[in-house]
């Protein structure tokens, strides 16, 4: 499920220039619904705030019943993202997770942890939490770079104050999105991504937590005059097979909206 989990991550894809958006997406794997998303996402010349609010459905709501809310506030340093606060709350299979973060000089410092991280896994060595990113501030960086070049080529080392993940991408060419299930299609970039866990693995085992979980992305504008966002992603699940994210629906977000 925390795979599924990081494919929200990807709708932090926005432009330094784009108007404020908010988007709809579902979850489907074996043929049944599995996670519903939601995003607001707005990002100015001089920074950039993220929220993103994920809910189990369906078998996976019995599986691993949950919500998580997500939310990253940083800054641009050129073309790139450098997050100054990153907060993840939720419950997941009845208990409660939280994770606050912040940024100093580039480095992390955790500033709360439910549950601790020691009941779980590993500590991430210091050496290896330095000059890292949280994962929605080093997407939103990976889709700036699309809609200036074309390209969704880079790299980007993840820390999400319990896991060290390495994430890469490249380009794979226009690919052509078809009418399915009420979703978005059109032309869209497509781009294949692999993350890695490279510390903090599991204190109960888990041998396969550090093998690269690969994945698909498709990018393109959800409406005209829009930023370029992930209308689709597949990738695989734990218990389900390939999960594949599709956009229901994008919109430009109010003023009002933003503030309610």
């Amino acid at each position: 499920m925390r795979h599924i989990v990081t494919a929200a991550a990807l709708l932090a894809a926005l432009p330094a220039t784009a108007q404020p958006l908010r988007a709809t997406y579902e979850v489907h794997a074996a043929g049944m619904v599995v996670l519903t998303m939601e995003a607001e996402m707005e990002v100015t010349p001089a920074g950039y705030r993220l929220a993103t609010t994920i809910r189990t459905r369906g078998l996976a709501a019995v599986f691993a019943p949950g919500e998580q809310a997500t939310r990253v506030a940083g800054a641009w340093q050129g073309a790139v993202a450098t997050p100054a606060s990153y907060a993840s709350e939720g419950t997941w299979r009845g208990r409660p997770r939280r994770t606050l973060v912040d940024w100093r000089g580039g480095n992390p410092v955790i500033r709360d942890m439910v549950p601790p991280n020691a009941e779980e896994r590993e500590e991430v060595p210091a050496d290896l939490q330095r000059g890292t990113v949280d994962a929605l501030s080093a997407l939103a960086q990976l889709s700036r770079a699309i809609a200036s070049t074309g390209s969704c080529d880079g790299q980007a080392a993840v820390f999400d104050g319990r896991r060290r993940s390495d994430y890469t991408s490249r380009s794979a060419g226009w690919e052509r999105i078809f009418p399915a299930r009420g979703a978005w299609h059109g032309d869209a970039l497509r781009c294949g991504f692999e993350s890695r866990v490279i510390a903090g693995f599991r204190k109960d085992g888990g041998a396969d937590e550090g093998r690269p979980v690969p994945g698909t992305a498709w990018v393109a504008p959800p409406f005209a005059g829009a930023p370029p966002i992930p209308v689709r992603v597949e990738m695989p699940s734990r218990w389900f097979g390939t999960a594949t994210a599709i956009l229901l629906k994008a919109e430009p977000l109010t003023t009002q909206a933003r503030a309610q």
